[in-house]
């Protein structure tokens, strides 16, 4: 089950080699092989709920369990959730975990993988790790004001890279700062993805074309274009490809069904303020 032990395995501190493990009695090398496990399935799960790809978190896991001595341990990793089943003689372990996706933060994404480097490098205990991961899980995110300003200054440049002016960069600016407001404190915590994404493209144009009727703005089209990038899901997206194109179908197919559907209902927010607008102004100025 575990690799032997050779000179190399001597000169790495955070280790587990075959002896250490053959000492240990049967129910304590059990325990051990259910921490390894549970650190692996802990890296599993931050990396999954932080928008990595299915054969990144696999890799990660697999390179965990196989350092310290575990290769019995099978996982089953899918857009929401991993399956995991391990061990040996001394013990049997398997674990389902449900594990929602709530939006792409690279840094700890990027931080597993350095910790997993570190393990397979040999300088972290399996305690070390553990107590690494959990540091990684409670690392505060970016702060609501950072957030609600990337969006609106986001927003403004989208809108000049897609060729508007900088009177409409000035209306993206406003449109990107109130959606994230709206995102951050109604859509995020209260709806559901499908509604929040249709409120989301209704409240960007509806603050467009107001503006664009005061005045603010000379293309509408240009400002509601960059103004909406915020609530483009393309990370999602560009993973499912990636997945689909690793051979996982199933992930990949849900990852990019749920961000079509984000694309949906942001069209059908945006059509039906347009509509009515054009409606209620004649649509001169659409």
């Amino acid at each position: 089950m575990r690799p032997g032990k050779g000179p190399e395995d001597a000169a790495l501190p955070g280790k587990e080699t075959v002896g250490e493990w053959d000492d240990m009695p049967a129910d304590s090398q059990a325990q051990r092989e259910q921490q390894v496990l549970e650190t692996a399935m802990e890296a599993g799960h931050i990396l999954l709920e932080n928008g990595a790809e299915i054969s990144r978190v696999e890799e990660t896991m697999e390179r965990i369990t196989r350092h310290f001595g575990v290769e019995s341990g099978d996982f089953f990793v899918l857009s929401n959730g991993i399956f995991t089943t391990g061990g040996s003689a001394s013990g049997r372990f398997a674990r389902v975990e449900h594990i929602p996706v709530h939006g792409a933060q690279m840094d700890r994404v990027v931080a597993v993988n350095q910790l997993s480097r570190e393990v397979e490098a040999g300088k972290l205990t399996l305690e070390e790790t553990a107590a690494r991961l959990k540091e990684i899980r409670r690392s505060p995110g970016k702060r609501f004001g950072v957030q609600v300003l990337a969006s609106a200054v986001g927003s403004a440049a989208f809108c000049v890279l897609f060729g508007g002016s900088l009177h409409d960069a000035q209306a993206a600016f406003i449109a990107g700062l109130l959606l994230y407001l709206y995102v951050l404190r109604l859509s995020a915590p209260h709806l559901s993805k499908l509604v929040g994404s249709m409120g989301g493209g209704a409240l960007v144009s509806l603050v467009c074309v107001l503006l664009r009727t005061a005045g603010m703005g000379d293309s509408l089209s240009h400002m509601i274009i960059g103004s909406i990038i915020p609530l483009v899901p393309g990370v999602a997206f560009v993973n499912g490809i990636r997945d689909i194109a690793d051979g996982d179908y199933i992930s990949g197919a849900v990852r990019m069904l749920d961000a079509l559907l984000v694309f949906f209902g942001v069209a059908i927010g945006v059509g039906f303020v347009l509509t009515v607008s054009s409606r209620l102004g004649g649509g001169a100025w659409l």
